[in-house]
């Protein structure tokens, strides 16, 4: 669904967080960020605790919790708008996940992360992909969608982000299966479950494999679906929102 922030250079820390945070755990990749000071590591430690609500639809209190000290550690516009960006992704996570309705609440923050930052900001094509996800499953709005996913893509590229680009890549192709184009969705999801794979992105794996089966003809779409099903349960469920997913769509009668 959404996250950047897989490039861990030569910080140990950093590459312990992404190693949790790939193989889904948010909240021991958090603690090991409370020790750090300042308003870049509030920021990232919020950024895990709102992935973990999308993700498991638990932990609400306490991305809220990190949401508010982030907003208060905000040295600038930069750091004013990447909160803004996450306070919008955490209302829509309640929103989509049926918990709350805060459609109008996401609108708002990431209006309010749009006006703080600049077109070519590195936060800018995560915050393009979020306003593309509002587009499509609170706006109903596949055009739009598809208009903001494409700057997202381009500004993942630029910004070299290859995690932000497995998302542009899945959620392009999924508006493309829905439109029929059946090879441009195909590559879409194949393109997608590499970048994951390739990065150890264990918790997004399955995910990915489940949307690349909805493109493909038997018997492979059954063998991919085995393998998003077999990852889904090895993690512990999780994504929560996949199970519905997992079965193979009914046969027409």
């Amino acid at each position: 669904m959404s996250g950047t922030g897989t490039t861990a250079g030569d910080d140990p820390l950093q590459t312990a967080v992404w190693r949790l945070r790939s193989r889904g755990c948010w909240t021991d990749a958090a603690a090991l960020l409370a020790s750090r000071a300042g308003a870049a590591a509030a920021l990232q430690r919020t950024a895990l605790l709102v992935e973990r609500c999308l993700f498991t639809g638990e932990g609400w209190g306490e991305a809220e919790d990190g949401l508010r000290t982030a907003e208060a550690l905000a040295e600038d516009d930069g750091d004013r708008g990447a909160a803004a960006c996450e306070r919008g992704q955490l209302a829509y996570a309640s929103t989509v996940l049926g918990v709350r309705d805060r459609a109008d609440e996401a609108r708002t923050a990431l209006g309010r992360a749009a006006a703080l930052l600049p077109p070519n900001a590195p936060g800018r094509p995560l915050l393009d992909f979020r306003r593309g996800l509002i587009a499509e499953h609170i706006a109903h709005s596949p055009q739009s969608a598809k208009a903001a996913y494409r700057r997202a893509h381009a500004g993942a590229t630029a910004h070299s982000d290859p995690l932000l680009l497995s998302f542009t890549w899945r959620h392009l192709a999924g508006l493309a299966l829905r439109d029929g184009e059946l090879a441009e969705a195909r590559h879409g999801f194949t393109e997608s479950l590499r970048i994951r794979e390739e990065l150890g992105y264990l918790v997004g794996t399955a995910p990915a494999l489940a949307a690349l089966a909805d493109a493909e003809p038997e018997p492979e779409a059954t063998r991919l679906r085995a393998e998003a099903t077999r990852l889904f349960r090895l993690l512990g469920g999780v994504p929560s929102w996949l199970a519905q997913h997992l079965q193979p769509p009914a046969a027409a009668v």
